[in-house]
């Protein structure tokens, strides 16, 4: 038995030789040279090795936690063929998504959990609407519901930013009350441009203003007082710190600001944190549960929400519903559509294509470190955005913005 887990880690050993690691590395479609270090590869990279480790060992019971979460649709694909062979070959899978569409495409039967309980086991047929009803008690009407206010002026400017060898020229703008999303496949260089933006990591020319002042380059601090928050792809590993409690976490943000002459407003920090957790509806025993005990979706509240007490203008989400149901999907689709009421901007990463389409009002296209295009929601289609994503010329770029106008 092997279990591939949702919690994507550097593995601690070799899969054999790299002669016999390169084979396990083409069969599942991962171009990097098996003597790479895992550390340098990006979240969606380390799943594939994962995976490929797991076909090392000859399992005869494959438990796969969300393994199709940060991958994009091409490599799901190839995943899929993967796992049809290695059960035509005997082997039995245990197979766990939050995306229904998956349990049509792979499953026999399929067992829904809500609440840490079993609610029911049903064929894999089941239509996708009866499987939501099992697994949050209720009816979704509108899996994607955007709400699209009025726009402002420009808050988030990019523009000309270059990681030599990561990414070039990359130039754009996010509104007031705005959502644009960011396509594009593994590798394209989406994470690594707003982690710049946040100043988590170093760029080598261009330039990031919020409402028009200019923010210092590779400065964390100075990103997040000119009101920029990243909630990270990777939220376990980067997004909370696991053994501290809900009301610690929620407080990483604010700390500094709730300290004074070297005493941190403990009473004002909880009145704070448990005001956003009940806004969030963060399912807990209490503020003092440790985080590593939540769900994943209550996880990703929190870290969502520890940025809401900074008073972010410009929110940047990366993978922000990766590993988690349906129910806590759309409650942070809502929660996205509240920040956009209020005048923030929301730049949002998302390898789920539908969901892109569905919650943007723009989406950029990137391919190879750059801008391939940029499309208003109406003109945003599966086949428009992979047209982009898998574009090599960058002369999209110019012929993009000579008809949009920008």
């Amino acid at each position: 038995m092997f279990h591939v887990s949702d919690q994507v880690t550097a593995p601690t050993h070799a899969a054999g030789e790299p002669e016999n690691a390169a084979e396990l590395l083409k069969r599942v479609g991962v171009q990097v040279s098996p003597r790479a270090r895992v550390r340098e590869l990006g979240i969606a990279r380390l799943q594939m090795v994962e995976i490929a480790k797991a076909l090392s060992l000859d399992a005869r019971v494959l438990i796969m936690d969300e393994p199709t979460a940060v991958l994009t649709s091409e490599e799901v694909e190839r995943l899929f063929a993967i796992v049809r062979t290695l059960r035509e070959d005997g082997v039995g899978i245990v197979f766990i998504t939050h995306h229904l569409e998956e349990i049509a495409a792979l499953g026999d039967r399929v067992t829904l959990i809500r609440d840490g309980k079993s609610v029911g086991q049903v064929p894999a047929s089941t239509p996708e609407d009866e499987l939501v009803r099992l697994m949050v008690g209720r009816s979704i009407d509108q899996q994607y519901p955007r709400e699209r206010p009025d726009t402002g002026a420009a808050l988030l400017t990019v523009e000309g930013l270059t990681r030599d060898g990561i990414f070039h020229d990359v130039s754009f703008e996010v509104r007031a009350g705005e959502v644009v999303g960011i396509a594009g496949l593994v590798g394209a260089g989406r994470t690594e441009v707003v982690r710049a933006v946040f100043g988590a990591d170093p760029y080598d020319r261009g330039v990031v203003r919020v409402a028009g002042a200019e923010v210092r380059r590779s400065d964390v601090n100075a990103a997040m007082a000119a009101g920029i928050g990243l909630v990270p792809e990777d939220r376990k590993g980067q997004g909370l710190v696991l053994d501290a409690t809900v009301e610690e976490n929620l407080g990483l943000v604010t700390m500094r600001a709730a300290t004074h002459g070297g005493v941190v407003d403990r009473k004002g920090q909880r009145d704070a944190a448990a005001k956003v957790a009940e806004q969030l509806g963060v399912r807990m025993a209490g503020l003092g549960q440790h985080v590593r005990t939540l769900s994943g979706g209550n996880q990703q509240k929190l870290v969502i929400g520890k940025w809401l007490l900074a008073d972010t203008r410009v929110l940047i989400l990366d993978e922000p519903t990766r590993g988690i149901d349906v129910g806590a999907r759309v409650e942070i689709y809502q929660l996205i559509n509240e920040l956009t009421a209020a005048g923030a901007a929301v730049l949002m990463i998302s390898s789920d294509l539908p969901e892109v389409l569905g919650m943007s009002d723009r989406v950029l296209v990137m391919a190879q470190g750059r801008i391939a295009g940029d499309l208003p929601a109406a003109e945003a289609t599966q086949d428009s955005v992979m047209a982009l994503a898998l574009s090599t010329s960058t002369t999209l770029v110019n012929e993009t913005e000579a008809t949009r106008g920008h």
